[in-house]
């Protein structure tokens, strides 16, 4: 077949081509007539068109190709140009497509530069008669053509420079945004590939392909963030878990959407971000999400590596520069330092980091620094990771250190021995602990490699042999910490500092102490190991120390011993959690292994003392341990074994505070892990600890604008677990607790109503429940039915009758309480809850008022039958409406009140502790004082003395070490201080509860936070009661202020002036405030020191760093300003927008970027002025009217170079905030945008540069929407070409056609691809032919549909000067006595382009 084609297509064209003996003798001389051109022509195509017609379409191309092969091994420029031709016939006639023929020729092998001839007619033939191509097949066409002239070589002689340039015409024409062979976009695609930044293009294009690629510049800036580079996130905030941080983690670039001109420091590597990240506490979760790093899979980061290594250096030059540097004090080096040895060992542990290549990267870059103030720091770091790895490793990737040795240690003498007495002795010895463990490797590998003792260290190791000679070893100095460090890794030398360490805190078993409750002893020892010297031992010794504690605890789980834990194991194992680089022993242990033994063994005195632990000494624990943690509670509570009092209240407390301390932002993460079977983190039973998880839920949604913009919880996350909930706990909320929620949360539950028992019946089923008891003679069966599994929860209300009437409870009745049984006791709480709100509500007040109060008094202090938590957490979580709701609160106020038991507790503890417990050494004195003062008795003890007669029992207590009703209350307080704010008229006994028990809040572990989050949910309800705002704020912060230093929170100007205002003189700030306010912010994110607030050891704090504190305290102080958020939010905008002498102008992106973080982090009413603003800008003249504005609209909002060459303008200002403030912002927050596009500045868009503007406000924020909500994406892309349509038919002349046009191509490649075509072809036929024309491709309309509008359009660049060959003046003709082809779109094409 193949040989067939080849021999029919010969025949064809070897017979038109073969020339006469006469012309061969006279080449050049003999010239053929155009008639005989013709008939050749004619002869040639009909014998080709009759052979076409019988070829299978598959053998096209191949005949195609023999055709160019043919024609291309002419040598006469005659032949080829006959032969070009009959293909471009061939083309006009539609016999061969435009394509088929171009794809032939251009990568036809003989087509090469030195054939010039060749080359200049082959390019001419192709502009011919690509006008016909599809705009698929021109991309494509210029992609080779560009690999064509690349083959040209640089020097080539200037004779055939002319010829050569006929490629170039090709790509002029290809490129021609008139001519409209394809989407520009495209063709810069192809380019940007071919010629990355930075590369020139081909000497023979010339500018030509430079200057295109700049008119791309304004679509790269439409798609650009203002200032990106200088924007800064807070670790650990909301808006930090977003995309907006990713980084490429080869390259450190941001990843920019599209091959498009940037910015050249948007292409940099963004090693500033990074380094700041890398420099906070708690920011290693964010480096791998910025990053893309997996734990599972270990793959080797070298930008990360090299900023570690940079980072070090930075703190080698902090610790030479610091004045008075002493590690003692705890500077600020001294913080980075140790934040540094945390970051270190975990990117090097999951093998991010290499440590060999590490340590010659520090060597290299301090070499002749001369750096050597903190070099016994930089040691501590290095032995951290060498003394907990080097057992596994070669000893090759260790011996670095030793050139970093001879480095920074450059003494002659030897160094003398260190003071033992100060922790920081240990950092001294550090250098000699390395030595002494690559020694002891060598020696057991039997290694050459041993390197003798380095003479500078004598004294030091001298010392370190001597001490391990002494057998006791007291904890006066750090002799002990020295010896764990050097010999952690030599088993029979760490036997003897490790076990001192282990003897002191699990006491030696002779000894016994007394703990709270009765029958509850532990073993004698109770001071724990000061945090002082758990920061001075190195990481693998503190390994060795809780793996040595969880092993005990496990062992004594297992041997069910009657006696409980040493308490100075447990705060000392607290303590040891807060260490993040031991977290697979740590609390990784604690969680999936160390609770689960504990409860196979059902050791339920160790189960209740690791959830104190839990509850009360633990420390920024990563959020899904907490969950799991919740889920184990969860589970647990349904057990049998833990249906016993002082158990079940410490498994429900717990899991409370897990649910209430849930962060904002944590909340969706965290569940919708648990979507497949939402069970898992919801109780089965408790009523409470449902609502609770709801009330996070809305605080959450609220807080981080989840539902903003939307109505239902359809589609949501959200909407299983409240399904779930709703059929374990069914449930209805007060109608002023629901107003507060998100819409969509509101709406569930007006859907899911459920009926509830009416008063009346209650109180009746009570009476009759009240005549049986009376009635009933047989004790076994009054037992029997009244603790009955389905009989009513009424049994507390029948005990309240019988104080009620007869002033005593016989033995019976504790007897049914003790049958009934802690799980079930909650559901009588709760109808007693109901009951007693009924009962108050009818009770004629005066004496009988005062006769319920004390009964109920006497339930809680006197019979002890319910605890005051658990009673008034029932009271504050039922939902009942107006009148009703006001006397549950009065009731509340009375419990905490109206008797001083709780009052006297409260003040008390208040007075003797303080919440510093990593500080302390006699917590436990303290603790059991307090205790003996006020004994918890769980177990109805009260009731049983009262009874007649009396009954003595002496009741298994579980230990407690750290409990007591004063901290188990303060999570009930959070939630009834939230009820208190939803009913406006209880707000005065809301403030008289905070007079009185506000200063419990001294113990609160987040209590920022908390009021950062209850301002934020109840802004709308406490808009107009400043005073009860001030009230809230004054009572949490004074509580804390004997534990802080001044300044840690609240601005002395606020202290001043707002925190005494009166309510008849409102004080209203000045702008300077703000400036103060937001600079306040600005300095800690640029790393200044010493920075605006105290410094203090993060681990222990309510926040993970210095910015994630500020930006909390300026939010909560913000809000509590007797101002209205609108005003609030404008005076923040007008830190930067008005001329402020306090805002440094060379530091205005960081400015910017504090008040983006600042103002996205309060509600609604402060951020959404921003849209305000924008109104304002898009409606001022300088865009509005053609002639305010005579420049390029480009350079007008290009707001960096602009603001560096002193003429920026408002709109510029605006364009840049808006964009840092979006940056910043939730998904939620950002979701608002296609609304506020449509509804109103859609309206106003009547000018080129408006359209402008607004490309570039929104533009930039598509990829984010692309990745979190699509829907907002498919909206502004056609939100974009309807105010396109405005402008279009409002402007006469339009003068920025071509970046508009690849501004929506970009959207379309980028982002919606089809998704919106339907809706925009319809606006894309009504625009201006010109526009048409050039969008043409997003409609996919041919040319015939826009022919009107190419005809409207100018001549393409030296269209008409094309040199023709003769023949092809009569092509038309020809083709017509050929055949009656009709014609395609590619001959109109050329018909157009060529006329």
């Amino acid at each position: 077949m193949a040989l067939s084609m080849e021999t029919q297509l010969q025949s064809i064209f070897e017979d038109v081509v073969k020339t006469e003996m006469i012309e061969e003798a006279f080449a050049g001389m003999c010239m053929d007539t155009l008639e005989d051109e013709r008939t050749k022509l004619i002869s040639c195509l009909a014998a080709f068109r009759q052979y076409w017609g019988t070829l299978p379409k598959e053998s096209h191309e191949q005949c195609v190709q023999w055709i160019v092969r043919f024609t291309h091994s002419q040598h006469s420029p005659k032949r080829i140009s006959f032969l070009y031709d009959c293909l471009a016939m061939a083309v006009e006639m539609s016999l061969l497509t435009p394509r088929m023929v171009c794809v032939a020729l251009i990568n036809s092998d003989y087509l090469e530069w030195e054939r010039t001839r060749l080359w200049a007619l082959t390019f001419k033939l192709i502009r011919k008669i690509i006008g016909g191509v599809d705009y698929k097949g021109v991309r494509d066409l210029l992609k080779s053509v560009l690999d064509k002239i690349q083959t040209v070589p640089v020097t080539v002689s200037s004779a055939i420079v002319q010829q050569l340039l006929a490629a170039r015409e090709v790509v002029e024409y290809m490129l021609d945004r008139n001519a409209c062979l394809m989407p520009a976009y495209l063709a810069v695609t192809e380019i940007r590939k071919l010629y990355p930044e930075g590369q020139l293009s081909h000497w023979l294009l010339g500018s030509l392909i430079s200057d295109f690629v700049d008119s791309f510049r304004p679509t790269a800036r439409i798609n650009s963030i203002c200032g990106r580079c200088s924007l800064l996130p807070v670790v650990n905030n909301s808006g930090a878990i977003c995309n907006s941080w990713k980084l490429d983690p080869t390259t450190l670039r941001f990843p920019l959407k599209g091959m498009l001109p940037f910015d050249k420091d948007l292409f940099e590597p963004q090693t500033g971000l990074l380094r700041y990240v890398l420099e906070q506490p708690y920011s290693r979760e964010m480096v791998c999400n910025m990053l893309g790093l997996n734990k599972q899979q270990k793959q080797r980061c070298p930008v990360l590596e090299e900023q570690l290594v940079d980072l070090v250096v930075y703190a080698m030059e902090r610790s030479e520069t610091e004045e008075h540097f002493d590690a003692d004090v705890g500077g600020t080096s001294q913080l980075l330092w140790q934040h540094l040895s945390s970051q270190l060992i975990f990117f090097v542990l999951f093998q991010f980091a290499s440590f060999p290549h590490m340590v010659l990267s520090l060597h290299q870059k301090l070499a002749g620094r001369g750096l050597i103030k903190g070099r016994d720091h930089l040691m501590w770091v290095l032995l951290q990771f060498i003394s907990g790895s080097i057992q596994k490793n070669a000893l090759a990737d260790f011996l670095p250190v030793m050139k970093l040795f001879d480095l920074l240690y450059p003494e002659k003498e030897c160094i003398p021995v260190p003071d033992i007495n100060k922790p920081q002795s240990t950092h001294s010895f550090a250098m000699t602990c390395i030595w002494i463990h690559l020694n002891r490797k060598a020696q057991n590998d039997n290694s050459k490699l041993q390197i003798p003792i380095p003479h500078s260290l004598k004294l030091h190791h001298e010392f370190l042999q001597q001490s391990l000679r002494i057998k006791t070893l007291g904890m006066s100095d750090y002799k002990i910490a020295l010896l764990c460090n050097a010999y952690s890794t030599n088993s029979e030398c760490f036997t003897l500092p490790m076990g001192a360490l282990v003897e002191t805190i699990y006491g030696n078993g002779s000894m016994k102490i007394n703990l709270p409750g009765t029958n509850c002893f532990a073993s004698g020892s109770v001071t724990p190991l000061p945090m002082n010297l758990l920061d001075s031992v190195t990481v693998h010794a503190k390994m060795s120390l809780i793996h040595s504690i969880a092993t005990k605890v496990i062992k004594l789980a297992s041997a069910k011993s009657s006696l409980a834990l040493a308490p100075a194991l447990v705060e000392t194992y607290s303590r040891l959690l807060v260490y993040m680089e031991i977290e697979s022993l740590g609390i990784k242990g604690f969680i999936s292994q160390l609770l689960p033994n504990v409860f196979k063994s059902h050791a339920w005195g160790i189960l209740h003392t690791l959830l104190e632990m839990f509850s009360y000494r633990m420390h920024h624990i990563q959020p899904h341990y907490r969950v799991q943690l919740l889920s184990h509670l969860h589970s647990l509570a349904g057990l049998p074994q833990t249906n016993q009092n002082q158990l079940h209240l410490c498994v429900e407390s717990t899991a409370l505070r897990l649910i209430t301390a849930l962060g904002s932002s944590e909340v969706q993460p965290q569940f919708t892990r648990f979507l497949n079977d939402p069970k898992t983190v919801l109780s089965a039973e408790s009523e409470e600890l449902n609502r609770a998880l709801i009330l996070t839920l809305a605080r959450a949604t609220h807080v981080t604008d989840f539902f903003t913009g939307s109505d239902s919880i359809h589609g949501t996350w959200c909407k299983e677990i409240l399904l779930a909930i709703m059929n374990f706990t069914p449930h209805n909320w007060a109608s002023h607790t629901l107003s507060c929620f998100p819409a969509p949360l509101q709406a569930f539950f007006k859907q899911n109503n459920v009926p509830q028992e009416s008063r009346f019946n209650l109180k009746k089923n009570v009476e009759e429940e009240y005549r049986k008891w009376k009635s009933m003679a047989n004790e076994n069966d009054i037992i029997t039915h009244f603790s009955m599994q389905g009989s009513p929860p009424l049994f507390l209300c029948l005990l309240w009758k019988m104080l009620l009437e007869t002033d005593h409870i016989n033995q019976i009745g504790f007897r049914v309480l003790e049958r009934i049984g802690a799980r079930a006791l909650v559901a009588h709480v709760r109808t007693f809850a109901d009951f007693l709100v009924y009962e108050f509500s009818t009770s004629p007040g005066g004496q009988q008022l005062n006769k319920c109060i004390e009964i109920l008094n006497d339930m809680v202090w006197k019979y002890n039958i319910v605890t005051l938590d658990r009673l008034i957490l029932c009271l504050a979580m039922r939902s009942h409406e107006g009148n009703e709701a006001q006397v549950c609160y009065f009731i509340i106020q009375l419990l905490l009140l109206k008797p001083n038991d709780f009052r006297n507790r409260v003040n008390d503890f208040v007075k003797e502790n303080t919440p510093e417990h990593w500080l302390q050494s006699d917590w436990h004195n303290k603790h059991m004082s307090y205790h003996k003062k006020y004994p918890e008795k769980l177990y109805f003890e009260g009731l049983a003395d009262q009874v007649n007669p009396p009954m003595h029992l002496q009741h298994q207590y579980l230990p407690i070490y750290f409990g007591n009703v004063c901290l188990r209350f303060l999570p009930v307080f959070d939630i009834v201080i939230h009820r208190f704010l939803e009913l406006i008229p209880v707000s005065k006994s809301l403030e008289t509860l905070l007079d009185h028990l506000g200063g419990l809040y001294k113990f609160h572990d987040r209590p920022v936070t908390y009021l950062y989050n209850t301002l934020h949910y109840y802004e709308r309800h406490l808009r107009d009661r400043t005073n009860l705002k001030r009230k809230l704020v004054h009572a949490i912060m004074s509580s804390l202020k004997d534990n802080r230093t001044p300044g840690w929170c609240l601005s002395e100007t606020y202290l001043k002036f707002g925190m005494n205002a009166r309510e008849d003189n409102v004080w209203i700030p000045e702008d300077i405030y703000y400036c103060k306010l937001i600079g306040r912010l600005a300095s800690p994110m640029a790393g200044k020191s010493p920075g605006p607030f105290p410094n203090c050891d993060w681990r222990f704090n309510e926040f993970p760093n210095p910015a994630a504190h500020a930006l909390h305290v300026t939010c909560v102080e913000l809000m509590a300003l007797a101002v209205p958020g609108k005003d609030v939010g404008n005076a923040l905008l007008n830190v930067v927008l008005k001329s402020q002498p306090l805002v440094p102008r060379e530091n205005i992106t960081a400015w910017m970027n504090a008040i983006g973080l600042v103002i996205t982090a309060l509600p609604e009413p402060y951020w959404i002025v921003l849209h305000d603003r924008i109104v304002s800008v898009l409606s001022s003249p300088v865009l509005t009217s053609e002639s305010e504005w005579a420049g390029n609209p480009f350079a007008l909002l290009d707001f960096t170079a602009c603001h560096q060459s002193y003429s920026e303008m408002n709109c510029s200002y605006v364009l840049a905030l808006a964009h840092a403030v979006w940056h910043h912002s939730s998904i939620g927050q950002l979701s608002l945008i296609p609304k506020f596009l449509s509804e109103t500045l859609k309206p106003i868009v009547k000018t080129e540069f408006q359209l402008l503007y607004v490309y570039h406000l929104v533009g930039p924020f598509l990829q984010r929407f692309q990745q979190e909500r699509t829907r907002c994406m498919l909206e502004i892309g056609v939100a974009f070409y309807e105010m396109l349509q405005a402008v279009d038919q409002h402007s006469s002349h339009l003068s920025f056609m071509d970046p508009i046009c690849d501004f929506l191509y970009h959207i379309k490649y980028m982002y919606t691809g089809d998704s919106v075509k339907e809706q925009v072809e319809k606006i894309i036929m009504t625009l201006r032919p010109a526009m048409k024309l050039r969008l043409r491709f997003i409609t996919h309309s041919s040319l015939t549909e826009t022919s009107s509008a190419a005809s409207n359009i100018s001549t393409p660049t030296g269209a008409s000067s094309t040199p023709q060959s003769t023949a092809s003046a009569s092509l038309a003709s020809v083709a017509a006595s050929t055949a009656n082809a009709a014609a395609s779109p590619s001959s109109a094409h050329i018909a157009t382009t060529q006329s």
